[in-house]
């Protein structure tokens, strides 16, 4: 069973991929300004950072767009995808939406 949950995982994650539009190559040179925050590869290691790896692409679009055209308040998103063109916005979602989301377990109290 787990075997196959783990090929039904990377099904998911890659067919997301897939349906993306941009370029995942120059998404991941754009992503070096996420980084700081949203982890490397979009596994972000800070609690009250979003994880963006294996997100749809799609929501990372709405969401750019809607930090970028004021819609979405965040002062600190904002100010980062206010300087994104659409076509920035679709490599940087096609590039979070290929990586593979890593799972990780919350100590307990």
């Amino acid at each position: 069973m787990k075997t196959l949950t783990v090929a039904l995982f990377g099904a998911l994650v890659w067919g997301n991929a897939a349906l993306a539009g941009g370029d995942i190559s120059n998404g991941e040179a754009l992503s070096n300004t996420c980084a700081a925050c949203h982890g490397a590869d979009g596994n972000s290691t800070i609690e009250s950072n979003p994880r963006l790896a294996g997100q749809y692409a799609s929501y990372i679009e709405q969401a750019l767009r809607s930090y970028r055209d004021g819609s979405r308040n965040n002062a600190v998103m904002a100010g980062f995808a206010a300087g994104l063109s659409d076509q920035d916005i679709e490599d940087l979602a096609a590039y979070f939406a290929a990586q593979t989301p890593v799972m990780v377990t919350l100590p307990r109290d």
